[in-house]
């Protein structure tokens, strides 16, 4: 008998508004509809996560992944993937009704392009990618996924030595449970879903999508090669110098680090941590330079690398589902609005993130991009996938 797989650092992403991302590629095949069905069930037989539901044991309130015996997985030929991308925003998701991925195609006469959405509690960015590949493979060359159980992270003994939350970081979280037990109430999924819609409605996010290719490509290549920074410390970088910041969110991927990762699985094995570059510089190679020493600092030190993942497991679960709600207008709660002020940003809302997927090299695949989630606290962010020597940054830009 499977054990079931309860949701803890992914309850972050259970009770949060816009908590979906995508991706969009280029398949460089003739459409056929038989074969993206016979495709889409090969990635289901492979992946428990993506047969699942999300379902809250009415005795002890622990939520679990709920797998279905015939789930569906909506696949449905679009009109242009802003719309279409727009229009799951503005829907809503419920995760106890609704697949975890929803799928979108676009037709063409020798090829196609396919937009795979999913929510955060089904994988991270670098899980999508690996979903993506695989699908690739499986429509071009019949080569399925083998079944690849998920082992997520449970506990802070999953990850590396050193990764506990600092003394006065475990007495604030402490303090704040303390303080949501006093408020003895929690919220339920019903009434996060009114609110998610209705902020979702409100909302005036744009997606767009920058090639950099050819010569701009082979340049930004070149001058981080001459200056020994990587790609994405220039990226971080220069997205400082556009938006006047002197802080960027960026995602980590820990899947090398997390003691328990089963290589082909997909969940959240991802962190995100704070790059804060005091000094301020108008040029970008010197900029780089200084991103690239603070990120080798980070990264050195577990605790600060996975800060986030050692505040979720921390925290009480029920004041994670109500951070959101209760900073952003619904749900009464000075616990889940403290949380959500002072840790999360979602008082202030003016955050900035990038997360950089890497890049791939693709027979079937010519070219694709990543569409980051607009979290409720960023006031811009940056996905970026290269394919092929074509770099692609999509900026979601929330409005404010």
């Amino acid at each position: 008998m499977t054990t079931k797989k309860y949701l803890y650092t992914e309850r972050a992403h259970y009770m949060c508004p816009n908590m979906h991302f995508g991706i969009i590629a280029n398949i460089g095949k003739e459409f056929d509809e038989n074969r993206l069905s016979e495709s889409i069930e090969a990635l289901k037989a492979a992946h428990p996560l993506l047969v699942s539901l999300i379902t809250e044991e009415k005795d002890t309130g622990k939520i679990f992944y709920d797998k279905q015996d015939d789930p569906v997985i909506p696949v449905v030929k679009g009109t242009d993937w802003q719309t279409d991308f727009d229009n799951v925003s503005k829907a809503g998701w419920n995760v106890q009704k609704d697949a975890l991925l929803k799928v979108f195609v676009y037709p063409s006469a020798d090829s196609f392009k396919i937009l795979f959405v999913a929510h955060h509690l089904l994988c991270d960015g670098r899980g999508l990618l690996m979903l993506t590949e695989e699908f690739a493979q499986c429509y071009s060359a019949n080569v399925s996924p083998k079944l690849s159980e998920e082992r997520l992270i449970e506990s802070i003994s999953d990850l590396p030595e050193g990764s506990d939350l600092g003394f006065i970081s475990k007495v604030v979280i402490k303090d704040a449970n303390k303080k949501w037990s006093k408020e003895g109430h929690k919220v339920s999924y019903d009434e996060y879903l009114k609110f998610e819609k209705d902020f979702d409605q409100k909302q005036n996010i744009t997606r767009n999508i920058l090639n950099i290719e050819g010569p701009s490509f082979d340049d930004i290549l070149s001058v981080c090669k001459d200056n020994e920074v990587s790609v994405n410390d220039y990226l971080i970088a220069r997205m400082m110098i556009e938006e006047n910041t002197q802080k960027l969110i960026i995602a980590s991927d820990i899947r090398m680090k997390f003691k328990n990762h089963n290589e082909g699985s997909l969940g959240n094995y991802a962190s995100a941590f704070s790059v804060v570059i005091k000094k301020k510089h108008s040029d970008v190679i010197e900029l780089s330079k200084a991103v690239r020493d603070e990120v080798k600092k980070i990264l050195a030190s577990p605790q600060k690398e996975m800060l986030v993942l050692a505040c979720y497991l921390t925290m009480d679960p029920e004041l994670l589902d109500a951070v959101a709600i209760s900073t952003l207008g619904g749900f009464t709660s000075n616990a889940g609005k403290f949380v959500g002020s002072k840790m999360f940003g979602y008082e202030a809302r003016e955050g900035y993130c990038i997360t950089n997927l890497g890049r791939i090299k693709s027979d079937i695949i010519s070219e694709a991009a990543f569409i980051p989630p607009a979290s409720p606290a960023n006031k811009k962010a940056w996905g970026v996938l290269t394919v092929n020597d074509r770099m692609r940054i999509c900026v979601v830009d929330s409005g404010r």
